[in-house]
């Protein structure tokens, strides 16, 4: 405040609409670092949090009766925006390393005998929500070159690549793009604190001009971006890995309290990094019908079908997020979720 408090008393801190320069400056650096990403400033468009820059792509790219390419089991906040605007997604399957890409070039080739070229290709190709899978290079490689070929962008939705447990991961698919057709997007949601409600766009000017036209709040939080900034240039690189090592510990617990309790009844695969678990259900549980159910007990879930496009095939799924908890709660949870599955539906065995 004794040093920046003079430009409180201005719209854009004296760095513009595009946000705190120096918060920008860091993510510069840190972009280049760890995504690959080679870009400037200017190229960086702070956002309150990243579902607002969901609704900037969406307000600039999409119109009602559109349609977009999603993976199929998604974000809920990607998913829900897409319904309320009036916009069909089309969902991609995933296996164990992310979307498909065989399948998004067969969905792409039906949307083309249809007619129908699609707004744009939404993915989380690291630490992909709610699945925890990382879309490997040649992957993302084939994606860009389905992209190119059909004419048809990229919005990479990037806001859980710090937690990749091994510390490291893939260039991001706007690194690998050597003709742009790629959107990039990213949190400090989910590195430092959701309630600081802080994201960031990557994008080409053409496309960051028409944003900024609809970035109609005067600017995001000054105070949020000068702490980030503040703190980030001097601790962000000590303390990811601390907050990873911690992540992890409690997945473990989850993962162990699960076979406890559910034994062969819970289905999941180690995911390879986020705060979250993607859990298979026998096909007889209805997870919406779980949720209240386990509500009552003190336990919330992420019922399956509200993280996916296919909401038949993940009726019995759920999305479990166990980063808020100590692991005494982990374990107590996954018992009384366990006691709530049994009384509802006369699993786990």
């Amino acid at each position: 405040m004794r040093r920046e408090g003079r430009t409180l008393a201005s719209y854009g801190l004296t760095s513009g609409p595009q946000g705190y320069r120096a918060l920008r400056e860091f993510l510069v650096g840190k972009l280049k670092a760890d995504a690959g990403i080679r870009c400037t400033a200017d190229d960086i468009l702070i956002t309150s949090g990243s579902l607002q820059a969901l609704d900037l792509v969406n307000g600039t790219l999409l119109a009602r009766g559109d349609t977009v390419i999603i993976e199929e089991d998604c974000y809920q906040g990607s998913i829900n925006r897409l319904l309320r605007l009036g916009v069909t997604p089309v969902g991609i399957p995933l296996d164990r390393d992310g979307m498909r890409v065989d399948a998004l070039a067969a969905a792409l080739e039906d949307l083309k005998r249809k007619g129908v070229r699609p707004k744009y290709i939404y993915t989380i190709p690291t630490v992909q929500n709610p699945t925890g899978t990382i879309l490997p290079v040649e992957r993302r490689r084939k994606m860009l070159e389905l992209s190119a070929a059909h004419g048809v962008p990229i919005f990479e939705d990037d806001c859980y690549c710090d937690l990749v447990w091994s510390g490291t991961r893939p260039p991001a698919i706007y690194a690998l793009s050597e003709r742009g057709g790629v959107i990039h997007i990213g949190s400090f949601s989910k590195s430092i604190a959701p309630a600081l409600r802080v994201g960031y766009i990557v994008a080409p000017w053409e496309v960051m001009s028409r944003m900024l036209a609809l970035k109609t709040d005067a600017g995001s939080g000054a105070l949020e971006q000068m702490v980030l900034a503040e703190y980030c240039a001097a601790n962000f690189a000590k303390h990811v890995p601390l907050l990873r090592r911690s992540l992890r510990a409690k997945l473990v617990t989850l993962m162990e309290s699960l076979k406890e309790h559910f034994g062969e009844a819970a289905e999941f695969d180690d995911p390879r990094g986020g705060i979250f678990l993607w859990v298979k259900l026998p096909d007889g549980v209805d997870a919406l019908k779980l949720y209240p159910t386990a509500l009552a007990a003190g336990v919330v879930i992420n019922p399956g079908p509200e993280w996916s496009v296919n909401r038949e095939r993940a009726r019995s799924r759920m999305r479990l997020c166990f980063a808020s908890l100590s692991h005494e709660e982990i374990h107590q949870g996954v018992a009384a979720l366990a006691d709530a599955c049994r009384k509802e539906f006369g699993v786990p065995r």
